[in-house]
């Protein structure tokens, strides 16, 4: 979401780190540079004054001149700065009411309000609470029954569908059935317009009259722009937010709604959505956003990600096996199930620290995050024997596997290159036993010389 931002302040920051002292000037000049990528990121004008300003009196006072590292330290400013424009760190959901708390879901038609419904089901069914989905989206085409499949697919109650009821009794027939059967939680989705209207606004507010909800959650694209802001005041001087949810943060939206929006609601964004899975919600950090913005990475988050989606069994399987020197197509195929499970390859790189000025040389390289499925297909079109054995696969089994995978011979030749490589370096992991690569690290891997990698490799 931030890539374009994060291109151009690496650009404006590499040229004040570069400097060994900063004058008021460069400062200033560095300053307006900023500005201007904050408006071509589609941040509201107000929060970019508000934002350079707060950086500049810090910028040019003593805590920069007398720093030993100024470039550096103008940095850290920034990056202090955006994090308290984008907000508190880490807001969970305030779940304090008498069973059931409900949660209200506002905002326009497409904004993914339905979907992320979903999302906060599975989250909250994950905290052991018991959860009703209910739709009062009475004017979209299927919008109840959408809901209902969502409700199926993340296992969590939903409210019947009566036809011809309107939002209100929707409403009140939600929270009798929460209250009879011992839900937790309710979970209301409203209805959503192409724009913000009158009767949108007054049907939202006697809902929320009569749910009386803990929290009230704006649901918004991350590409909505400029008109973020319009949206999120309107909605919270009408109906009252009390945290925001931003959708298609994986998209090429330019991040401006991200820290226009807090400014102006003066609310927390409480969630990232990515992707259409309803496991593809995530807690907003605003430390480690303004880390991404920045260029310096999110590997907290890479980590956590990890955390979650490995097989702590099969990693501990694959330990053992690599101890011992052994590593086959199947352990092969286990890892790219489990690279899988973590997402896109994009959202993956995106959280390494400096990865914002390889941008243009990613972008050239062309990242296929289906060329994982094509490699797993390779693998799952051997037999047993072969995934065991690579040395028996020879051309006659290796036109047999392209076909079955519906690729070419050279890319299965490609595949077991990729494999013999790997398989070398597990043996060399093996020989070495866990003190030995403590020791040598990953230099005890690379052949004398470097291996090609020259000065890095030493």
């Amino acid at each position: 979401m931030f890539d374009t931002l994060s291109q151009r302040l690496s650009k404006v920051f590499d040229k004040l780190t570069g400097r060994g002292a900063l004058s008021e000037a460069d400062v200033t000049e560095a300053l307006r540079e900023v500005r201007v990528a904050l408006l071509e990121a589609d941040v509201a004008l107000p929060v970019v004054k508000d934002f350079v300003a707060r950086v500049k009196d810090r910028a040019i006072g003593s805590e920069v001149v007398k720093s030993v590292t100024p470039g550096q330290m103008v940095v850290k400013i920034v990056h202090d700065e955006l994090v308290a424009t984008l907000g508190t760190e880490g807001v969970e959901l305030n779940l304090n009411a008498v069973p059931p708390a409900v949660i209200l879901m506002v905002g326009l038609q497409g904004s993914g309000k339905t979907t992320t419904s979903g999302k906060l089901a599975v989250r909250l069914k994950a905290q052991k609470k018991k959860v009703l989905l209910a739709s009062l989206d009475v004017y979209r085409p299927a919008a109840q029954q959408q809901l209902e499949i969502l409700a199926r697919q993340a296992d969590v109650g939903s409210l019947p569908v009566v036809m011809g009821e309107m939002p209100v009794a929707i409403t009140r027939r939600a929270l009798e059935m929460g209250r009879r059967e011992g839900y937790d939680v309710v979970v209301l989705d409203t209805a959503g317009r192409l724009h913000i209207d009158q009767e949108l606004m007054a049907e939202v507010a006697a809902v929320r009259d009569v749910a009386k909800p803990v929290e009230t959650l704006l649901v918004t694209d991350a590409m909505t722009g400029q008109d973020a802001v319009t949206l999120a005041r309107e909605f919270n001087e009408k109906v009252g937010v009390t945290g925001i949810v931003l959708t298609r943060v994986d998209g090429d939206a330019r991040g401006g709604a991200a820290l226009s929006m807090r400014h102006v609601t003066g609310r927390p964004i409480k969630f990232l959505g990515q992707g259409e899975k309803l496991d593809a919600l995530e807690v907003f950090h605003p430390d480690r956003i303004a880390g991404r913005i920045l260029g310096m990475g999110d590997v907290v988050s890479l980590v956590e990600k990890a955390i979650e989606t490995v097989d702590h069994d099969e990693a501990e399987k694959l330990a053992k096996r690599i101890q011992k020197g052994k590593f086959d197509l199947e352990d092969m195929l286990t890892q790219f199930k489990q690279v899988e499970k973590m997402g896109d390859l994009k959202g993956i790189l995106g959280m390494l620290p400096g990865i914002g000025k390889m941008a243009a040389q990613l972008k050239d390289a062309k990242i296929d995050d289906k060329a994982l499925g094509r490699q797993k297909a390779i693998i799952q079109s051997m037999t047993p024997a072969e995934r065991r054995n690579a040395d028996l696969i020879k051309a006659s089994r290796k036109r047999r596997i392209a076909a079955g995978a519906g690729v070419s011979v050279q890319d299965v030749n490609k595949l077991i290159k990729q494999y013999q490589q790997m398989a070398d370096m597990m043996k060399k992991v093996g020989k070495m036993g866990q003190k030995g690569f403590a020791r040598h690290g990953l230099a005890g891997l690379l052949p004398p010389g470097g291996g090609g990698f020259g000065k890095f490799g030493r």
